[in-house]
């Protein structure tokens, strides 16, 4: 938890440095297992202490890379702490699944998908430091000791909480192992070179109005990993998907059109489903690392307990973003 008194002083020397000041109270507005959120009014409106847990402590460092690289594109810090692992963010606007719906919804998501392709494409020279700083490494060539990994925390669910079925589908899964390694070995061959995945970009981390790309930008970097670009398409292509298979077309034919200039179209889908699918895996173990980041008694919840194993089961689905 964090410590509101101290977090607000340091609030307040970080705003006196920025020619602002608090107008309110410090207030807690979200705890879980991997980050608290605090939040107060200043004479410049709503500010955002984040502080994430030890199991996402690299989006600290993180946020400064990004303030380096691309100010724009996201919540550009007002300041940042790697010491206490604080990090105070301005007010960014409502996210895109708040205030829109429908054709305006999917459109501002199209938008968001090209966008988002800009900035791996930015980033794909940083990928030592991302790594440095303690994001995950999730390339291909890493990914079949993942695989284990994931399987490994779908056989503690089963052995504490799980059924016949679940046992039955580590089976299923476990039987896939030398596919999954032979995906990655063709991932690796492909082009794209590896850069940031966010590995949650739904419409509720874009921020902005959808009927201004320009002004769309990218919250909530705690699940990012490090990845073959394309790797980051399976939620926001899940979120597509259902919708319509129409709009799963449009959306990834947005996002590819900002990499054809490395394949023929029919190239970068092959690609694109082929990180897809490599991608539940390490979805599976983002879910482990929120889980051991809990309290024992969120452990022992079902749905919960249930996820890595739950999203490691869509491996099995024929569909490259099922599950997602």
């Amino acid at each position: 938890m964090l410590d509101l008194e101290a977090a607000a002083t340091w609030i307040d020397e970080r705003l006196a440095r920025a020619g602002s000041f608090r107008t309110g109270p410090l207030e807690s507005v979200r705890v879980r297992p991997w980050g608290e959120v605090a939040r107060a009014e200043t004479d410049r409106g709503t500010v955002w202490l984040k502080a994430p847990g030890r199991t996402t402590a690299f989006e600290v460092p993180l946020y400064d890379l990004l303030a380096r690289r691309i100010p724009d594109l996201i919540l550009d810090p007002i300041a940042i702490d790697p010491g206490r692992g604080w990090v105070l963010l301005p007010e960014g606007g409502q996210p895109l699944g708040e205030t829109s719906e429908g054709e305006e919804l999917a459109a501002g998501m199209r938008a968001a998908v090209a966008r988002y392709a800009g900035v791996q494409r930015q980033l794909s020279d940083d990928v030592d430091e991302l790594i440095a700083i303690g994001v995950e490494d999730m390339r291909p060539q890493a990914m079949p000791a993942r695989f284990d990994q994931a399987l490994a925390a779908g056989e503690r669910y089963a052995e504490e909480l799980g059924n016949d079925h679940d046992r039955a589908s580590l089976d299923r899964i476990r039987a896939e192992r030398e596919r999954f390694e032979a995906l990655c070995d063709d991932l690796a061959k492909r082009p794209g070179g590896a850069s940031l995945d966010h590995n949650d970009l739904h419409p509720w981390n874009v921020l902005g109005n959808p009927r201004e790309p320009e002004s769309l930008r990218f919250y909530d970097w705690g699940d990012s990993v490090v990845a073959h670009p394309f790797a980051a398409m399976l939620v926001p292509l899940g979120f597509a998907a259902r919708r319509s298979p129409e709009e799963l077309v449009r959306a990834r034919n947005a996002y590819l059109a900002e990499f054809r200039d490395l394949g023929s179209h029919g190239e970068l889908v092959e690609t694109l489903e082929l990180a897809c699918r490599v991608a539940k895996v390490a979805r599976a173990l983002i879910w482990e690392r929120a889980l051991l980041a809990g309290p024992a008694a969120e452990r022992s919840d079902e749905d919960f307990a249930r996820a890595p194993l739950a999203t490691l089961e869509s491996f099995l689905d024929d569909s490259y973003v099922g599950g997602a």
